[in-house]
């Protein structure tokens, strides 16, 4: 997307434009943004030559976007891309020929009639979730319950249909080989070098043991270079995003599958960072990731992602009746709700989006729908016979005042709330009780005081930041390979996003690991059970804490393959691991890399 800022716009003017018109339009009328749709999937696409490390240039683009659609928004009135309460009402009527159950019983907005008062409480009974299946189990197994053996089947078939498309040899990706390469790929998140090849430097300094006796450097690289996750024999050049779909389908299947139903459920943007050239790269200005592709993504409040989808412009698998009602940013919301219904069965969620998607049409379609929404609005889609005073004028209200008004034909609550700006939210299930406080730093008095908020701003604030969680505990250990193909950024945010859900059971059935203990039980049992653990240096020590620091994985220590029992180097002495055996032997197990006598040898592998 390119942003030509000018000033504030006041108006949105809806044409289709290809963006060398819209470039001639901006020479002689006052524009404030030009929107570039991102054009047609080419093919050939699988790399790009932009340097990701070098920033991005708005201004560089390429035939295809040239010739893509555009959107040009003026500077004559005083809408910003929003609906009056006119223009909902009119677009709220079902299309001709509506096939979809839902927009069956889409009404008109009702005529609005504004009362005082608060809105009554909607306690509907939501059944609590239910994690006890995920207590017992390890942070591999929980892992594995995303990337399990289909997937890794899919990378491995492709991969292998990649190199041949290439007329390369079959690198004979195997099962185990391919496990072991996401483990390295998941170690690089918490272990940074200046470079992939450092990890096998034959420096001390840099070289990292486990990874260099795991997998070596070259079929590392080779791996990379063919990995793939669709057929480029069969190309869907309707959808931008093909390369990627088949896995994306797969994760998203799983995402649903282990979500334990929560009552409540935010709908966000999500940026995954990409400065190389592709249709559908976005540049949003003011973000912490400014540049890269958008994902519309659903999760619950501690940040269990449930779904998601990316933005691509004219998605093939977009309903066109939800973006007429909606707008492109609302109706993937939609979307999933219906994807999660189908498997999950309809529950009364209660669903917080912030002033992109709120909309008085969408809280009356979700009311009808037996959901639920709270959302922060913006001042053009507040109804035009809104009573509310306006902003400007609540500006001048002391810190904690509010007005509320309820649209008693529709069941939304709006308020009007001063905090350090003018807040203004919409809800059809939380009123203003009970009223709540909150601290703030007073420059009047030079003290913190306490200040009045209504109910529905705490809840609002208290649910809302789902999306954000799990963006801040993915690019806490994000994956550190970086690569020139445009989806490989994709790849890796989603590896990042099912390590993360699988934390999110972890943390959900009582597990008490931080995340980066988690991540580090995984990369440990892929990269020792694929290879050998490098020898020890120095004496050994006979001490007690030293056997508990050497402590093995539970899913290293019982996979009953390839354990056996070998003489220490060096005809060394190693403090037997086994529960209550104090001696001192010269043996050890070969793939623990532990001491062990004989007598143990078989206890301490055996659960």
């Amino acid at each position: 997307m390119l942003v030509i800022d000018l000033r504030l716009c006041l108006l949105s003017y809806r044409r289709g434009f290809s963006l060398q018109e819209a470039l001639e339009i901006a020479y002689d009328d006052d524009i404030e943004e030009i929107f570039i749709e991102p054009p047609d999937a080419g093919v050939l696409t699988d790399a790009d030559s932009g340097d990701e490390d070098g920033g991005g240039l708005i201004d560089n683009l390429s035939g295809a976007q040239l010739r893509a659609q555009a959107e040009v928004r003026l500077l004559n009135n005083d809408r910003i891309g929003g609906c009056s309460a006119n223009d909902q009402t009119q677009e709220s009527t079902p299309p001709q020929g509506q096939s979809s159950p839902p927009l069956q019983n889409m009404h008109k907005l009702e005529d609005f009639e504004w009362i005082r008062g608060d809105l009554e409480p909607n306690n509907q009974n939501f059944p609590a979730p239910n994690y006890s299946q995920y207590q017992n189990m390890s942070p591999v197994q929980l892992f594995e319950l995303f990337i399990d053996d289909d997937i890794l089947s899919l990378l491995i078939r492709e991969t292998s249909t990649y190199a041949l498309f290439k007329n390369c040899p079959d690198p004979r990706v195997s099962l185990e080989e391919m496990k072991c390469y996401l483990g390295i790929l998941i170690l690089t998140g918490y272990n940074d070098l200046p470079g992939q090849r450092f990890y096998w430097d034959s420096d001390s300094d840099m070289r990292n043991h486990l990874v260099y006796n795991s997998m070596r450097r070259d079929r590392f690289l080779q791996i990379s270079r063919f990995i793939h996750f669709a057929d480029n024999n069969n190309p869907d050049i309707s959808d931008k995003i093909w390369k990627m779909r088949p896995l994306m389908d797969k994760v998203k299947s799983k995402f649903l599958e282990h979500f334990q139903p929560e009552e409540h459920l935010c709908y966000d943007e999500s940026m995954i960072k990409y400065f190389g050239k592709h249709s559908c790269k976005q540049f949003i200005r003011g973000k912490p990731v400014r540049f890269g592709y958008k994902m519309w993504c659903l999760n619950t409040t501690s940040g269990y992602l449930v779904n998601f989808e990316m933005y691509q412009g004219n998605n093939p698998r977009r309903s066109p009746e939800y973006e007429k009602l909606f707008g492109k940013a609302s109706a993937p919301m939609i979307t999933m709700l219906d994807e999660i219904g189908t498997i999950k069965g309809i529950q009364p969620y209660k669903l917080f989006f912030d002033n992109l998607f709120t909309g008085t049409n969408l809280l009356k379609y979700l009311r009808d729908r037996r959901y639920q929404g709270t959302g922060t609005v913006r001042e053009n889609r507040l109804p035009r016979e809104c009573p509310l005073p306006g902003k400007k004028a609540f500006e001048k209200h002391p810190r904690g005042s509010f007005d509320s008004i309820i649209d008693k034909g529709n069941g939304i609550l709006f308020v009007r709330w001063v905090d350090n700006g003018v807040v203004t939210l919409a809800s059809t299930c939380f009123g203003l009780e009970p009223m709540g406080t909150v601290r703030r730093y007073s420059k009047a008095e030079k003290r913190m005081i306490q200040v009045t908020r209504p109910n529905v701003i705490g809840t609002y604030n208290s649910h809302m930041g789902g999306t954000d969680l799990m963006d801040e505990n993915i690019s806490r250990y994000r994956i550190g390979v970086r690569g020139k193909k445009w989806w490989w950024c994709l790849f890796t945010w989603m590896l990042d996003a099912c390590m993360q859900n699988a934390w999110q059971l972890h943390k959900k059935s009582k597990g008490t690991l931080p995340q980066l203990e988690f991540r580090r039980e995984i990369v440990k049992s892929y990269l020792k059970s694929f290879g050998t653990q490098p020898k020890g240096a120095g004496r050994t020590s006979t001490s007690t804490s030293s056997v508990t620091l050497n402590r093995v994985s539970d899913d290293l220590r019982y996979d009953k393959r390839d354990h056996f029992v070998v003489r220490i180097p060096q005809n060394k002495r190693r403090r037997c691991t086994g529960e209550g055996c104090a001696s001192s032997g010269r043996t050890m197990c070969n793939k623990c890399n532990v001491g062990l006598c004989i007598d143990c040898f078989c206890l301490f592998h055996t659960p």
